[in-house]
């Protein structure tokens, strides 16, 4: 609708003032009476471009108008009663002619710039919400329906239930719903309110001049060389060309426009993007067409706004797309000499993110066999690998985009299927992609895109197929001897946010699937709870989880990001215990333990603990536990590098049945996250240069490596071994400081010694080891192979729990191991050491050592047929105490100088001695303590 200026009235009613009346009036294309030309609704929030929210009217007619008597009423989205009280605001004022009236609406805080001096304030009142509703003028004070007859002009967005045509979408805090210049009004608001920088006009705004002739100009003279901002930038031109892409839907709001035939204009781009929402739905690809336009840039690309689209009679020569070789593309002023154009890519192309596919559909591609890397992952932080590394990141990135601006986890969007991935076909990191049309090489937010000629409603096979990485991916890397994992289950808490309020231990926020059922916890107040909303939507998580333990094939798994019960009023294993309940229900009765928690005087103060902790399950048959579980409860360096991070736990196995000789120590990890936060030490400040970033907290992560190294090495020395593993999510890539440290100390990656192109993490589309399992020499020597089990972060995060039901097309199978965490699992094959047996049959000499019945045995001279125990026989009993310190047995041979422990207190032989007890005082051994 559009509010008229009255076609004629007498030069007695026009005399006082020269103000024209107005009626309500249909759509008005033509521009020729009042309507809203601009409503910006998230002023004031966290990244807001103004600090109040603001509508403001624009009078395209030569006389002014005037608001007296008319209101400004606002309905929230799912309303249908009539607006009253604070949602109906007198207008007053005068809208100029050919001019814009700025109306000051509420804010929802103190963030952004401030409006211009507004032509009128409502205060409180008409406050208007981001996510829907309807903004109408009424003529009239009362508050009526947005379908009455005396309604002006209104604009409906999101999930408004009363828009013109289709509501508007893609407002953010950032963008406002512009309207064209010249005020054109097609009943449509999805068509006539696209989304733009926030420009907000008052009645004082001068008028534009009226707008020159248009001059006839070519596409690459519009485009222009060596820029990419157009030399004809602000002026009207007149061009022909072909239509290669069109999208009237889906938020892009325009077309494509080549010059036909082949490329004569090397340097420049013969497309250009048209932008016109009516134009884009009056054309087909492969018209040929005359369009007279302004040159505009927006946001880096260059457009044809406010066109006037005429089909020519006589078809141009067809466009053909460009055969170009990514390595013909490497540089920003190659890329701008095709922009617009439509290409085929040639050369291989892999897929390197996928976290943006579950909300606006698109995908960051690598040109080349290999996803983009993390250029710490590749070498040490601004060394020439890792810069070479950024430089090759940047050259060979292209997103492949969907035809559309669409957020499909939105309100407004979810009932629309999400494009490319479907249940039974995931689009993963590392796929090689295989395009099947040629594609528009597109600027657009911030970065180049391969955009299709038209928006993608379904799984985009007709444009482009991956090949499929999960067949081959099932089951992890047949590995020789007992496993050893680490597995980060983010956020495992059996605790549900619904749970923690029902408990009356706070409160809490979800993220709610498209139907309004709360899915994932948001934030919870206190220590609450970080994963699933109801038990439902746990069991869920939970399902996919035990289905990759039980697939890993592990005897010891490490876990990072299991719920620390004790926050919630549990003993600190109930959630360890659980999750054992779960794996041996899939898995058998007795498959799986764990391993206690120490007692509360061996563990930090309970505000010390974070709400995640680390902990150990293994399989009894396989191994045993040796000796207590121990975590780090005080650190040598004053500044406790631990006190933000979880703890280091250490435990010692065997394999079952062997000696407690041939334990080995595994220290599970979870170190300080790369998130920003408050220093702990200099160096902790993030430096964001792309082949020097390490993350924030690298200083705090080297000196977490070295206390973890110095704690791991007093834990082997009590247990008795010197065979050290070091494993979990360290969050420091494979060659950062903290990395380095362990290395200096001995420790191998045995990930990247046995697997150096697999990768455990993606993040901002490239891919590095953030989880490790480290091995010090002695127990290098156990060790067969290794692997990282790709099920979790190639996938979408689409697939996973926290995402069911968010969109129409249903993604989450609960049968299947992928998508069940946001890290790979890395597994290492080990030879578990073990004494061979006595044999009554073999010949032993001087020195061979061995197990019977349960104990470490060494031989004191050849002997056949012999077994050990005889305290004056062949065999020596060889047994240390918990803290590394040699027991006394009766068999063993002792030499002056020896310091032995026996019934608790520490004594030094004398002279040569064998079966004399410590204790007489004219035997062999003094007492020392």
């Amino acid at each position: 609708m559009s509010r008229l200026a009255a076609a004629a009235l007498s030069l007695s009613l026009a005399g006082a003032a020269g103000l024209l009346s107005a009626t309500p009036a249909a759509a008005n294309p033509g521009g020729t009476g009042l309507v809203i030309s601009e409503a910006y609704v998230n002023g004031g929030s966290a990244g807001a471009t103004f600090t109040n929210k603001f509508v403001e009217f624009y009078n395209p007619t030569t006389n002014p108008i005037p608001l007296g008597g008319d209101s400004l009423q606002y309905r929230a989205p799912t309303s249908t009663v009539v607006p009253s009280g604070s949602q109906v605001f007198a207008l007053s004022g005068t809208v100029p002619a050919r001019g814009h009236f700025l109306v000051q609406l509420p804010s929802n805080g103190a963030n952004g710039a401030p409006l211009p001096t507004a032509d009128l304030t409502t205060g409180t009142s008409v406050n208007p919400g981001a996510g829907g509703g309807t903004l109408y003028i009424v003529d009239g004070p009362s508050g009526v329906l947005p379908t009455d007859a005396s309604v002006i002009d209104k604009i409906g967005w999101g999930t408004s239930n009363s828009p013109e045509g289709t509501a508007a979408s893609g407002n953010s805090v950032i963008l406002s719903y512009q309207r064209s210049a010249a005020g054109a009004d097609t009943d449509n608001n999805a068509a006539d309110f696209p989304v733009a920088t926030p420009a907000p006009q008052n009645a004082g705004s001068v008028p534009p001049d009226p707008d020159p002739e248009p001059t006839a100009r070519t596409i690459a003279e519009i485009q222009g060389t060596d820029t990419d901002t157009s030399p004809l930038n602000g002026q009207n031109v007149i061009t022909e060309g072909v239509v290669t892409a069109a999208y009237p839907v889906g938020g892009f709001n325009g077309f494509s426009l080549q010059t036909g035939g082949p490329d004569t204009t090397p340097g420049a781009s013969d497309a250009v993007f048209v932008f016109g929402s009516i134009s884009a739905a009056q054309v087909a690809v492969g018209d040929s067409v005359r369009v007279a336009a302004k040159v505009t840039e927006f946001q880096g690309l260059t457009e044809l706004s406010a066109p006037t689209v005429t089909r020519l009679a006589t078809p141009l020569p067809a466009v053909t797309p460009a055969a170009l070789p990514w390595s013909e593309l490497d540089t920003a002023a190659e890329k701008e000499a095709h922009e617009g154009e439509l290409i085929a890519p040639g050369g291989d192309f892999t897929v390197s993110d996928t976290f943006d596919a579950n909300w606006f559909g698109v995908f960051t591609l690598a040109a080349g066999d290999e996803p983009l890397r993390q250029p710490t992952d590749v070498g040490r932080a601004g060394s020439a690998e890792a810069q070479a590394a950024a430089a090759d990141n940047a050259a060979r990135a292209i997103v492949l985009d969907d035809g559309s601006s669409l957020n499909y986890s939105s309100a407004a969007n979810s009932g629309k299927p999400l494009p490319w991935l479907t249940a039974a076909r995931s689009v993963r990191t590392g796929a090689k992609v295989s395009f099947h049309q040629p594609l528009i090489l597109d600027f657009r937010n911030g970065g180049w895109n391969l955009q299709p000629r038209q928006q993608v409603t379904d799984d985009g096979a007709a444009v482009a197929t991956f090949t499929d990485t999960r067949a081959a991916n099932q089951q992890p890397a047949t590995l020789k001897g007992a496993k050893l994992a680490t597995f980060n289950v983010e956020n495992y808490f059996p605790t549900t946010g619904q749970e923690y309020v029902a408990k009356g231990l706070g409160t809490c926020k979800y993220f709610n699937d498209r139907a309004g059922t709360p899915i994932g916890v948001d934030e919870c107040t206190g220590s609450g709870p970080r994963g699933a909303a109801t038990e439902e939507s746990f069991q869920r998580q939970q399902g996919k989880i035990v289905t990759g333990i039980n697939r890993l094939g592990a005897s010891i798994v490490s876990l990072e990001e299991v719920e620390n019960s004790v926050w919630f009023g549990e003993a600190r294993d109930t959630a360890l215990a659980g999750l054992v309940d779960a794996l041996n229900a899939k898995a058998g009765a007795g498959t799986w333990a764990y391993a206690p928690s120490p007692a509360a005087d061996g563990l930090p103060p309970l505000a010390q603990q974070d709400v995640i902790r680390t902990a150990f399950i293994y399989k009894p048959a396989d191994v045993s536990l040796v000796g207590p579980p121990s975590v780090l409860t005080t650190a040598s360096d004053p500044g406790e590098p631990f006190s933000i991070a979880r703890e280091p736990l250490a435990q010692g196995f065997k394999k079952k049945g062997a000696t407690e000789a041939d334990a080995f120590l595994v220290v599970a990890n979870h170190w300080k996250s790369k998130g920003a936060g408050a220093a702990l030490y200099p160096g902790d400040e993030q430096d964001t240069r792309p082949a020097y970033d390490q993350g924030s907290f690298n200083a705090t992560r080297v000196r977490e490596a070295r206390e973890t190294h110095a704690f791991a090495t007093q834990r082997a020395a009590a247990l008795g071994t010197d065979r050290i593993f070091l494993l979990g999510d360290l969050n420091a890539y494979t060659h950062e400081d903290p990395m380095q440290e362990l290395y200096g100390f001995g420790y191998t990656d045995l990930g990247s010694r046995f697997s150096p192109s697999e990768h455990t993490y993606s993040f901002d589309g490239k891919a590095g080891s953030l989880d490790h399992v480290l091995a010090n020499p002695a127990a290098l020597k156990m060790v067969t192979g290794a692997d990282i089990w790709p099920i979790n972060a190639q996938e979408s995060v689409a697939y996973n729990y926290s995402r069911y039901n968010y969109n129409v097309t249903l993604l989450f199978n609960p049968d299947d191991p992928f998508a069940a965490s946001d890290h790979n699992p890395e597994i290492v094959g080990l030879t578990l050491p073990a004494l061979p047996e006595w044999s009554a049959k073999k010949i032993y000499d001087s020195g061979d050592t061995v197990a019977y019945q349960g104990q470490v045995w060494r031989a004191l001279w050849w002997t056949l047929a012999q077994p050990p125990g005889d305290p004056y026989g062949p065999w020596e009993q060889i047994a240390t105490a918990a803290d590394g310190s040699i027991l006394w047995t009766p068999s063993r041979v002792f030499t002056t100088g020896d310091i032995v422990t026996y019934q608790g207190h520490r004594f030094q032989a004398q002279w040569w001695t064998r079966n004399q007890a410590p204790g007489s005082p004219w035997g062999p051994w003094k007492k020392l303590s």
